[in-house]
């Protein structure tokens, strides 16, 4: 009972639209309708600009912290599978969130979060990447896959880590590379927008 709540939890916690609200906070829209679609950062920066877009990340990054947290509190110790698996729950929630009828973000912001609780010696090489690539290409798109997919490879490399954290890593790599498939598709054909380009309407 106590496990499945804290995974219950993590999802519910992870689930909360954060640029969905921030959206209709600031700028009084359906961010759903604007853009891309996507209730994520990427979304907000170029529909609403940069205080609301920041407020989204904060808020993705904090949340995907507090699922692990929130899992760890409720199971009152570290069973490293149940915590790993909140960690990746919390990134489940934000791309499925109950809420918003399962149409979610992309998961990096909230994955950078819930990483930063389970490993957060992984999340610098991961940073790094993004950096270089953002600032290289200025595809978010490209660089947040990149950093995605760096994680679980930093994990094994440093081995500090328990199993369970390492194969969440990977299952959350899958789910945010999934979700950029059409961003791929776009990055292949040459279409992707830059950082810095306005969404249309």
């Amino acid at each position: 009972m106590t496990v499945a709540l804290a995974l219950v939890g993590a999802y519910l916690v992870g689930a909360i639209p954060v640029g969905y609200l921030v959206a209709r906070a600031l700028g009084g829209l359906d961010i759903r309708r604007h853009g891309s679609g996507n209730i994520g950062t990427t979304n907000v920066l170029r529909t609403l600009g940069r205080l609301p877009a920041g407020l989204t990340l904060v808020g993705d990054v904090a949340k995907g912290y507090g699922a692990v947290a929130l899992g760890r509190a409720v199971l009152g110790g570290e069973p490293a599978t149940v915590v790993a698996a909140c960690g990746a729950l919390a990134v489940v929630g934000n791309c499925w969130p109950v809420y918003l009828r399962f149409r979610g973000g992309k998961g990096v912001a909230t994955a950078l979060g819930a990483f930063l609780g389970l490993m957060p010696l992984v999340t610098v090489p991961a940073a790094l990447v993004w950096v270089v690539i953002v600032a290289a290409s200025r595809y978010v798109s490209l660089g947040s896959i990149a950093a995605a997919l760096s994680v679980p490879i930093a994990a094994v490399v440093l081995r500090r880590y328990p199993g369970p954290f390492v194969a969440a890593a990977a299952a959350v790599a899958l789910v945010i590379v999934a979700r950029h498939r059409e961003n791929i598709a776009r990055l292949w054909s040459g279409t992707e927008r830059r950082l810095g380009q306005r969404a249309s309407a």
